[in-house]
């Protein structure tokens, strides 16, 4: 029940941050999306460091001067991956009138909604590796290392659920309709952590590759969207300070809870 429920803090935190759009009136401003966008880079960064790459070469210590091998193989199929899916499904970024990926007739609430989605993969992989190497008993994972990483993700997800659910509001969607399409955003993060969990006692002796799979994933969305997105404009310097907050927040989760 524990795991189950660590599989669910990203979600919830998706949700709550969806459930602005009934509080709030108008559009979230530039300046504040900017720190949004910057905390939610901080903590995706360190949680990739800490959570994933550094647990993916300690685990793999018995290669000797080699162990950085599943680390790095699985940190660029990471990437790869997550440049596929980028490539393949359509999906549009806030601010953008053109949709990336192919062709397709789909609304943009839809693709807006997409983009998100595709955010969250590695968020719900990367949450059910760590958990499935609490299940498996692999002692360079803990089950309070594992809530630190569901925690601080949930916690980048809270702004991100707003950054979706109001934009939309704006756009004409009613307050039901935007929350709804925000948490679905999340959606996908339980079920690509439970996916993973099935297959924890199949996964053992791959668990390295995956965990470092996850921070590539994670790290393409940083480096690609995010961080971009964060630094047009003005003010970018504030989504410098939240990125350096978001980061130090995470490392501190990590390193106190695991």
């Amino acid at each position: 029940m524990e795991i189950l429920f660590g599989l669910m803090i990203p979600f919830i935190g998706t949700t709550l941050g969806s459930a602005c759009v009934f509080f709030m009136k108008n559009e979230l401003k530039p300046l504040v999306q900017k720190a949004f966008l910057g905390f939610a880079s901080g903590v995706m960064v360190a949680a990739s460091v800490w959570s994933l790459l550094i647990p993916a070469m300690d685990m793999s210590e018995g290669m000797g001067k080699f162990a950085f091998v599943p680390a790095a193989v699985g940190f660029l199929l990471g990437i790869a991956f997550l440049l596929f899916m980028d490539k393949n499904v359509p999906h549009q970024h806030l601010g953008c009138e053109e949709h990336e990926g192919p062709q397709c007739t789909l609304k943009k609430n839809t693709m807006l909604v997409l983009a998100v989605t595709l955010h969250n993969i590695p968020e719900g992989l990367s949450a059910g590796a760590v958990f499935a190497g609490v299940t498996t008993g692999n002692q360079m994972v803990t089950l309070a290392g594992a809530f630190a990483l569901s925690i601080g993700i949930a916690i980048q997800n809270f702004p991100e659920g707003a950054i979706i659910s109001m934009p939309l509001r704006a756009g004409g969607a009613t307050r039901g309709k935007a929350f709804l399409y925000g948490a679905a955003s999340g959606a996908v993060e339980p079920v690509a952590g439970a996916l993973t969990l099935l297959l924890a006692e199949h996964i053992t002796p791959v668990l390295p590759y995956l965990l470092s799979f996850a921070a590539g994933a994670m790290l393409y969305v940083v480096v690609e969207e995010l961080i971009p997105e964060a630094s047009e404009g003005e003010h970018s310097n504030v989504a410098t300070i939240a990125f350096a907050a978001g980061f130090v927040l995470m490392m501190i989760l990590d390193v106190t809870l695991g």
